[in-house]
């Protein structure tokens, strides 16, 4: 597999099955988590029509008969008053077990950071990684990534329901 060729696009609507599956695949292998299939499409589909709302980038491989995702990340965005910029939030990372260790992420992130560079705006980059992932961690501090002394609080919409039952 290290001499197969990738290409690096926004995701498209083709792509909305693809990118679905991949967020129910991460969420099982990270935390355990069942995803609602319509509810995890309607989100990437709302993700992928609306690009306000940030984008996809996907890593595509094969030829032009037969093209599949390998791996994929989201961009959505924070505004930073204190440093008028936007921070963008990588977000969704999936590598298909058989093509990770290929530096598909690095090759990404990179594109993220080709892309940021053309906006003015753009200050700075983060993600937030689940907190017994060590291996996804390592990665990010070899991109260059430190850890925050920041820790992520939420509160849900209740009866929100985003998991199958």
């Amino acid at each position: 597999m290290p001499d197969q060729v990738f290409t690096l696009r926004r995701g498209e609507p083709r792509d909305i099955a693809a990118l679905a599956d991949f967020n129910i695949r991460m969420a099982r292998e990270t935390e355990d988590l069942h995803l609602d299939p319509a509810v995890i499409t309607a989100g990437v589909r709302g993700m992928v029509e609306h690009p306000e709302r940030g984008f996809y980038l996907v890593a595509e491989t094969g030829d032009d008969g037969a093209r599949s995702i390998a791996a994929s990340l989201m961009v959505t965005t924070e505004w930073s008053d204190w440093r008028n910029g936007s921070i963008w939030w990588i977000q969704s990372v999936y590598v298909l077990p058989e093509y990770r260790r290929l530096g598909l992420y690095r090759r990404l992130y990179d594109r993220v950071r080709e892309l940021a560079a053309a906006e003015p705006d753009v200050c700075g980059f983060r993600l937030y990684v689940e907190k017994d992932n060590s291996t996804a961690q390592s990665t990010y501090r070899a991109l260059g990534m430190h850890e925050t002394e920041y820790r992520l609080y939420e509160e849900l919409v209740e009866g929100l329901r985003f998991t199958e039952d």
